[in-house]
């Protein structure tokens, strides 16, 4: 047989081989490159550390309007149940959850009280049975402890790679952040105490049972100057404004009538404020009247 026509037979047979062969290799290659993830593209799952849990602090036999303080600078909502209702004077007598559990810091979690009357000061002014702002879901810490988080936080890292002929792959990679819950805020943090706050503070009088007064809040005086201080630049009587208002006013009052340092001095200054309000706000001669009282029974008491 002619080598040259043998030659000239199978080399259309060769290269046709050839030819299914290198379009075989490329499927499989373009196929892999399709089901094998791109490197940078791996979701990367990161675990979130649990957030330091809120103590729930003890109120239980304070005056209501030294309990709610109590609560709100703790970070936690309030809200009283039972037939009495939320006057300043009046005293907690059980709480829940119980002082020193531990809950998940939600937000403002909330504290439900139950008072009982405080007969020798009676229940004026407005009642109030729920904190300003909105309360958060309620978790035990020791619960969500022994569950576990119900879903880690993940963060998903996208990498775009653009290759030139005379260049290497360029990788960026931009992180997505996961989104954070919007918190219900509680009241401001007490500020911290400054040095200029006197820390012997002889009462004016003793009265059985009552709170003493904390060293760690401002005394009553100072208390009344900011708030007249507070009230020049809050001109619109808004519902939280109001409610603050309200708050410092009870605080003044109720501390006076437990026989504080400088109640009287306190309470003075208070009417001048109340009595300005009425100027600004239209509003405030009810809480006048309170702090006049509270002065004659002040005054009476300190006398020796």
């Amino acid at each position: 047989m002619d080598l040259r026509r043998l030659s000239a037979g199978l080399a259309p047979r060769i290269a046709a081989i050839v030819g299914v062969g290198i379009l075989a290799t490329a499927g499989v290659t373009w196929g892999a490159s399709q089901s094998l993830p791109q490197a940078g593209s791996v979701p990367a799952v990161t675990a979130t550390a649990p957030a330091t849990p809120l103590v729930v602090p003890d109120v239980r036999q304070e005056a209501f309007v030294f309990a709610k303080g109590t609560l709100e600078d703790a970070g936690f909502a309030w809200k009283v149940d039972g037939s009495v209702q939320g006057y300043a004077a009046n005293t907690v007598v059980s709480q829940s959850p119980a002082p020193g559990a531990k809950v998940v810091d939600t937000g403002a979690p909330a504290v439900t009280l139950t008072l009982k009357k405080n007969g020798p000061y009676g229940q004026k002014g407005e009642a109030e049975d729920t904190s300003p702002y909105a309360a958060t879901p309620l978790q035990s810490a020791e619960l969500a402890s022994a569950i576990g988080p119900a879903a880690p936080a993940v963060t998903t890292a996208t990498t775009a790679t653009t290759a030139t002929t005379a260049t290497t792959a360029t990788t960026a990679t931009t992180a997505t952040t996961a989104t954070t819950a919007t918190k219900a805020t509680p009241a401001a943090k007490k500020a911290a105490k400054p040095s200029t706050w006197p820390q012997a503070r002889p009462p004016a009088f003793v009265v059985a049972g009552a709170k003493k007064e904390p060293l760690d809040e401002m005394p009553l005086p100072d208390r009344a100057q900011a708030l007249g201080r507070w009230l020049d630049s809050h001109t619109t009587p808004t519902s939280a404004n109001v409610k603050y208002w309200l708050y410092q006013n009870s605080w003044v009052v109720v501390g006076a009538k437990f026989g504080w340092w400088h109640g009287a001095e306190a309470l003075q200054t208070l009417i001048a404020v109340d009595q300005r309000t009425q100027k600004v706000w239209q509003i405030g001669s009810q809480s006048e009247s309170a702090a006049r009282q509270a002065l004659s029974y002040v005054t009476s008491r300190s006398k020796p």
